[in-house]
């Protein structure tokens, strides 16, 4: 009984712990994953990222979004084959505050199978693989959301 005590105490702090360091930047994390080629899931994204943003904003608080694209959800970002690419325009202009990451191991697999660069929209950055960079996002503290 003495070492569930002891157990619960230490994850009672490094909750706290966690908590905190969070509590001291001042600014939320949300990292919202895409992995589907569907322009309703795509949208849902761009909603979610959108809501959040202007919920923070209105509450004069900061928040930090990254929407994380993989698998078939990389043709969210692509120029060539973005079925929401209109609204990612003019969607960045506005929200600042959100970034796009495309995973390259997915832009390397759609490049070899269709035998040509893989172009993506203006801004997005390419990370070298979309579970990869969720796995870091989560432990610098970012909440992962796949809407």
């Amino acid at each position: 009984m003495k070492a569930f005590a002891r157990l619960a105490l230490a994850l009672s702090a490094l909750f706290v712990l966690a908590t905190a360091s969070v509590a001291e930047e001042g600014v939320h994390k949300l990292a919202l994953q895409i992995s589907d080629n569907d322009p309703q899931k795509m949208n849902t994204v761009l909603n979610v990222a959108a809501n959040v943003s202007r919920l923070y904003s209105e509450t004069g608080e900061e928040v930090d979004i990254k929407i994380v694209a993989f698998n078939a959800g990389l043709h969210m970002l692509r120029s060539d084959t973005s079925p929401v690419s209109e609204r990612m325009k003019s969607f960045a202009q506005s929200m600042p505050n959100v970034t796009f990451e495309a995973c390259n191991n997915t832009r390397q697999a759609m490049a070899k199978k269709e035998g040509k660069d893989i172009p993506l929209l203006d801004g997005v950055e390419v990370v070298p693989a979309g579970v990869v960079s969720l796995i870091e996002l989560d432990e610098d503290g970012y909440t992962i959301v796949r809407p």
